[in-house]
């Protein structure tokens, strides 16, 4: 799945297309195609993994889901799920969910919850977490209403930066590890942003998909943790298990 970084890469990629009249729209997913013909594109935006195309009172939101992929001035063989085509080109997207949101973009999301967003509120992510306190810390790191756009690579990879175990309970984990964990999963997003864009993100993990542990030379531990049920990958051992 997309993590929030990479939809912001995609915002960048398709801005040749903002301002832009639709010639014609298609695709196999279940919105009013016709609503978009002749339609200009005000903005792109973002939160967290939305990928947001904002017209004049309504806004297309797509959500690339697990294996969602796009194309620009170009094709894949499979029918997308939406294709937008414009005088000078065209952006496809396939395998994702495509929905319409009426009215004002602003009244659907808070960008305070986005860890990548300039009014990104690291305050309100703690009072968040306050409310969730017998929940695994793996879970809350995933919940996009509190840190939309992390996804499960920023999570193994902050975790592994605080040393906190995955199966930390949130009430247990000492309120300046909560901190800090709140200031990570910013800043490594963002880090995550720089490496992608360079293509060298994989080369800078440090417990994502990792087998032994570079701090301790010791086994990583791989498990489905949590009621997400998702792939954490930790050290026991420099890792500390708050329960």
């Amino acid at each position: 799945m997309p993590e929030g970084p990479s939809i912001l890469i995609l915002k960048e990629e398709v801005q040749q297309f903002a301002g832009k009249k639709i010639i014609s729209a298609s695709g196999n997913s279940s919105i009013d195609m016709q609503r978009l013909t002749d339609q200009t594109i005000l903005a792109f935006k973002t939160w967290g993994k939305h990928f947001l195309i904002c017209f004049d009172g309504f806004t297309v939101k797509i959500h690339l889901l697990m294996f969602g992929t796009y194309r620009i001035n170009e094709r894949k063989e499979t029918t997308p799920r939406l294709s937008l085509i414009f005088d000078d080109g065209e952006l496809n997207f396939y395998t994702c969910s495509v929905k319409i949101l009426e009215g004002d973009v602003n009244s659907h999301y808070d960008w305070s919850e986005d860890v990548m967003n300039e009014n990104w509120d690291p305050q309100k992510a703690k009072r968040s977490l306050d409310k969730i306190p017998d929940q695994m810390i793996c879970d809350a790191l995933l919940d996009q209403n509190i840190f939309s756009g992390v996804g499960n690579i920023i999570k193994n990879e902050v975790l592994y930066r605080c040393h906190i175990q995955p199966e930390s309970l949130v009430s247990k984990i000492p309120s300046e590890k909560i901190d800090e964990l709140i200031t990570e999963s910013s800043i490594y997003s963002f880090e995550f942003l720089y490496w992608k864009k360079k293509f060298e993100l994989k080369q800078h993990w440090l417990a994502h998909a990792k087998s032994t542990c570079l701090r301790c030379n010791l086994p990583m531990e791989k498990k489905y943790t949590g009621s997400k049920n998702r792939r954490s990958f930790f050290c026991t051992n420099c890792q500390q298990l708050h329960v």
